[in-house]
């Protein structure tokens, strides 16, 4: 078991910054999520993490070892990639023994090891296949049982659901999931998935350009996002943005929508706007604090529907407000054709506010 820890590492392409001075402490046994959209730097930074890439600047630790220059075969992690990358040619057994044997392992241990992992991936009946006998989900599954054999001190795990459908990745996700609490070894995946990272992670790492963004458990990064980045990307739909004008009202503030509706802000946020002189700022309201029911802190509004989409549990609408297209979580039994005015509730109670210009949360 090992905590990790990055120090003001830097990494280049070139003349290219990809990674400009970051650091971070991972935990032993925290099963940490790296999330943000394509070329943000996650899976450059999961291979300095494995050695697999070497760092510009700063050093990376693993437990009390500096590792800058140990080979990614003395580092003790086990990785599993997107592409499964198993031999086709042998079994099932013989893919995960591989590594073992290698080290001249005792023929015994090999196989206890092996047969702990089949049977704690569901894989005992499949130890005589081969890969092209397999199924997207069970190769993931093999490439995770290789991983596990090796006990290592730390698990890495390279966005390993994006070949599978949508069915399997669920599956092999509550896998990962059910992994991760009975081996309680420090893990780190990658994805640009948000969803996954909710469901995964203890804690969620966001970025965005090489730099970390937030980091917290599922519910800080939901309900407390830092900037406007997070609460844009983590969420879906997406939170919804409304330029505001920042008006002073008694003891209080309102925002001021473009269209003139006035929207009176939470007191929490009184101490926040007056530390900043908010006047023009962006107010974020996720989807499901905007809905055609009234909450204890709302305001009302009334916007066009556009467009309606049915997911079964829930229904997505569209609507047409204030110059701007936002979305609402509504009733299932929704029965309001497109085209139609509709009165919304906005809660208040859960607004946030971003100034306008570098998109920081205003608290």
């Amino acid at each position: 078991m090992a905590s990790i820890r990055l120090r003001k590492v830097v990494k280049k392409f070139g003349e290219h910054v990809v990674i400009p001075e970051m650091s971070l402490e991972i935990p032993d046994r925290e099963f940490a999520v790296f999330v943000g959209p394509s070329g943000c730097g996650k899976s450059t930074l999961l291979r300095i993490i494995a050695g697999l890439e070497g760092v510009d600047g700063g050093d990376v630790i693993i437990g009390e070892d500096r590792v800058n220059d140990r080979p990614a075969a003395q580092r003790d992690i086990a990785m599993v990639f997107q592409d499964y990358a198993l031999y086709p040619h042998m079994t099932v057994y013989k893919n995960m023994a591989f590594a073992l044997e290698m080290r001249n392992m005792h023929r015994a241990e090999i196989d206890r090891r092996v047969r702990d992992a089949a049977r704690m991936l569901r894989l005992e009946t499949l130890l005589d296949r081969k890969p092209k006998a397999l199924s997207g989900g069970q190769r993931q599954r093999v490439a995770m049982g290789r991983a596990i054999v090796r006990e290592p001190r730390v698990f890495l795990f390279d966005e390993p659901l994006s070949n599978l459908d949508a069915k399997l990745r669920g599956e092999v996700r509550t896998e990962i999931k059910r992994l991760s609490q009975q081996l309680r070894t420090t893990m780190i995946f990658v994805t640009h998935d948000q969803v996954e990272a909710m469901t995964l992670a203890d804690r969620i790492v966001v970025l965005n350009g090489g730099r970390i963004q937030q980091v917290g458990t599922p519910e800080e990064v939901y309900n407390h996002p830092a900037n406007r980045f997070v609460a844009g990307f983590i969420g879906a739909p997406a939170m919804n943005f409304f330029p505001v004008n920042v008006e002073a009202e008694g003891s209080g503030f309102t925002a001021v929508l473009r269209d003139g509706t006035r929207l009176r802000l939470p007191i929490s946020q009184t101490e926040g706007i007056r530390a900043v002189n908010a006047r023009d700022a962006v107010l974020g309201l996720r989807p499901e604090n905007v809905t055609t029911r009234e909450f204890t802190h709302s305001a009302s509004v009334r916007a066009r529907l556009d467009v309606v989409e049915t997911l079964g549990s829930d229904t997505f609408g569209y609507f047409g407000l204030a110059g701007g297209q936002y979305v609402a979580r509504l009733k299932a039994d929704f029965g309001i054709r497109p085209g139609s005015e509709v009165e919304l509730g906005l809660d208040m109670s859960a607004a946030h506010l971003f100034t306008d210009d570098d998109g920081h949360a205003i608290q």
